[in-house]
This record gives structure tokens, C-alpha cells and sequence, in this order.
């Protein structure tokens, strides 16, 4: 049976209690992919999308999105996270999205590295959508975690 962390007792949401757990160096990364059309990529690399600059939006909005993660999850625990990192692989039919996150403290921050790569897929989406109506975000997971009880975990693309 899998236990909750965020249940308690009586069944209801609840903020876990990190008060009596060490603090360690945690790190995540986690990926996801916005697939668009070759063309569009193109536009990209060449920097002629209209509404600017957008792979420099992205990595500052996916790292915003990460350090006001517990604004958006409610549950999350606010982080005073020491660095955060966003990069991108051009593929030929899309972007592969990577962030990062790392601090010295008492919970993980896999939510944090989640939420850059989602929001900065989201923002390339909203800067490109003129140009393509067909992209697809997919794939966002956690790809590894260090730190913590758990250890460290290394992940391919989920449950294949």
C-alpha cells in the first residue's frame, strides 16, 4: 500500500512537517519536450520568431516559475533554492526543455524543476503559437534527485 505524505490522519490535505529532518544538498532535474514543426524550429534557431528572443523568455520565465513554486502547488514548502538552470536542445521537430535545481535543506525540489520546465514549455508555446497550432507539450518528468532519505534516482522517460 502506498502511503501519502500529504494526508493525515483523518484523510485531508496537509502540509508535511520537515521541521525534525536534516539538511542535506538536494538537487533535481527534470525534462520535457514541446514538439513543433521542423520549420518552426528553424525559426527559432534563426531568431525570427515575432514576438522576440524566445529560448532567453523561456529560461527566465521557467526560472521565476521555479522559485515561486509554492505560490502555485499548494502544498509545496517555500525554498530558498541556491541555483536553478534551464536549457535547450534543438531537435529536429521540437525542444528538449531541462531544468535544474539545487539547495541545502530539508525537503526535495523536484516540484520546483517540474514547474521550470512546465512553465517555460508554456512560455516557447505562448511565443511560437502564431507560427505553429500544432505543438504538443509532453513528456515532463522528474529525470534524476539526489539528496534526502531516498537517496539518489535516476529515471528514463517513466513506466515504459
Amino acid at each position: 500500500m502506498c502511503e501519502f505524505s500529504h494526508i493525515n490522519a483523518t484523510g485531508q490535505a496537509n502540509m508535511v512537517d520537515v521541521s525534525n529532518k536534516g539538511i542535506t544538498r538536494r538537487e533535481a532535474v527534470a525534462i520535457g519536450t514541446l514538439k513543433m514543426s521542423p520549420s518552426t524550429v528553424n525559426s527559432i534557431k534563426e531568431n525570427q520568431i515575432k514576438k522576440g528572443d524566445v529560448l532567453s523568455t523561456a529560461r527566465i520565465a521557467g526560472i521565476q516559475a521555479a522559485k515561486k513554486c509554492s505560490d502555485l502547488i499548494p502544498l509545496c514548502h517555500q525554498l530558498n533554492l541556491s541555483k536553478i538552470w534551464i536549457d535547450f536542445e534543438l531537435l529536429p521537430n521540437g525542444i528538449q526543455i531541462t531544468c535544474g535545481c539545487i539547495l541545502d535543506g530539508k525537503t526535495g525540489v523536484e516540484m520546483e524543476a517540474l514547474t521550470g520546465v512546465s512553465v517555460a514549455a508554456l512560455t516557447l508555446f505562448d511565443m511560437c503559437k502564431a507560427a505553429d497550432k500544432n505543438m504538443i507539450i509532453e513528456g515532463v518528468h522528474v529525470r534524476h534527485k539526489s539528496g534526502g532519505q531516498s537517496g539518489s534516482i535516476d529515471r528514463g522517460m517513466g513506466y515504459d
